[in-house]
């Protein structure tokens, strides 16, 4: 339960941080489609963040080993590989890292059906 509220609590610190980063740091010094890309990495890792806040509360009435925590930890690999990939994609510009970017996407998709899952069985 606390692990995961601390991940999604400095998940979302980050994403703040990235935001500010993104809008202050990298405006006029990457192209527009970049700094797109930048932000939407910004966005998919505060939704994340807080659906990794909700695991943690929900963690906190249902069995340790349940399917939330195996979705809380997609998550965090969705957060890694989605807008991790992103924002290595902003600054290096290396497009091949685009093809990771899916793999986080279908870690998130993961997350959420076992969230429907978990709440179907345990709520």
């Amino acid at each position: 339960m606390k692990t995961f509220i601390i991940i999604g609590a400095i998940n979302a610190f980050l994403a703040v941080a990235l935001g500010a980063f993104g809008a202050h740091g990298l405006e006029g010094r990457v192209e527009p489609k970049y700094l797109e890309t930048w932000k939407t990495g910004v966005t998919y890792q505060m939704f994340h963040a807080a659906g990794l806040l909700v695991i943690g509360i929900l963690l906190g009435k249902v069995p340790a080993g349940s399917l939330f925590t195996t979705a809380g930890w997609l998550m965090l690999i969705g957060i890694i590989l989605f807008s991790g990939s992103l924002y290595v994609l902003t600054l290096t510009k290396i497009s091949i890292l685009g093809a990771i970017t899916p793999l986080g996407g279908v870690s998130f998709l993961a997350a959420w059906v076992l969230m429907v899952i978990g709440a179907t069985k345990y709520l």
